[in-house]
């Protein structure tokens, strides 16, 4: 039963979302909503995700499926999720070229670009709450790594690897987990 909800649930993802970051609330809710994963673990599977190389959708469905049935949930949780890519990817090439110069479908398309990015910010908020607040109280120190990750991308154009491995290194330090290993 847990895999056919699993399929079920990223088949839904996958046919209402248009892949990347706007998949994220309707990930959020379908782990959390069934009970698969906690706030908690959302942000972890997240981050952990961006962190791996292919699309965040399909990383997510793996980590997901491998948290609610394990190998074969993440199987499960994969097909789901490119069933969706893969017809609407066909459709998509069978009547794209017919209506490509149709100014309805650019009205359309200009109508769905803020929806998404409201839809990212929402999440982006509820990610930045589970982060920067712990315990009822804000965490100076993932403000400031945060702060600096963000000035390190915008003013320096840093690499994202180097900001990973940088962000990985200053926690490791602020939080004592190298103190631990000594």
């Amino acid at each position: 039963m847990v895999l056919l909800k699993l399929y079920w649930s990223f088949l839904l993802i996958g046919f209402s979302s248009f892949g990347g970051l706007s998949m994220i609330p309707q990930i959020s809710d379908q782990v959390i909503t069934n009970g698969w994963m906690t706030v908690s673990q959302v942000t972890d599977i997240l981050s952990i995700a961006e962190m791996t190389p292919g699309p965040l959708g399909l990383n997510c469905a793996t980590f997901a499926g491998i948290q609610a049935a394990g190998i074969p949930g993440a199987v499960v949780a994969n097909l789901g999720i490119l069933t969706p890519t893969f017809t609407l990817g066909a459709l998509v090439a069978m009547f794209f070229y017919r209506y490509k110069n149709n100014r309805l479908m650019d009205k359309l398309l200009a109508g769905i670009r803020p929806a998404c990015l409201g839809m990212v910010l929402g999440v982006l908020l509820s990610i930045a709450c589970s982060t920067y607040i712990a315990d009822n109280s804000v965490n100076i120190m993932t403000i400031i790594i945060g702060l600096l990750d963000f000035m390190l991308l915008w003013k320096f154009k840093t690499s994202i690897p180097k900001i990973i491995l940088l962000s990985a290194g200053m926690g490791a330090v602020l939080f004592g987990i190298i103190p631990l290993l000594r």
